[in-house]
């Protein structure tokens, strides 16, 4: 059971990192050195990154979810 939900953990951290790099820069930061603040944004977020904002918060929920789940079977182990 531990394994499994190591195996999750590992799965969640890629693609947590992976979505949270898939973001758009809002400006100011790290983004704006690499270039990420030179677009201009015309109006306000776009389907696709509303998408991406709520796939990357329930990835982030599932995340946390797995660390506590880990942390209260280790205890009890």
């Amino acid at each position: 059971m531990v394994m499994g939900f190591s195996i999750a953990l590992i799965v969640f951290s890629l693609l947590l990192m992976l979505l949270v790099l898939m973001h758009k820069g809002k400006g100011g930061g790290l983004s704006d050195m690499f270039g990420g603040g030179m677009q201009s944004s015309v109006g306000g977020s776009s389907v696709a990154e509303r998408n991406l904002d709520r796939i990357t918060l329930v990835v982030g929920l599932l995340w946390f979810a797995c660390i506590v789940v880990l942390g209260i079977m280790m205890k009890l182990d």
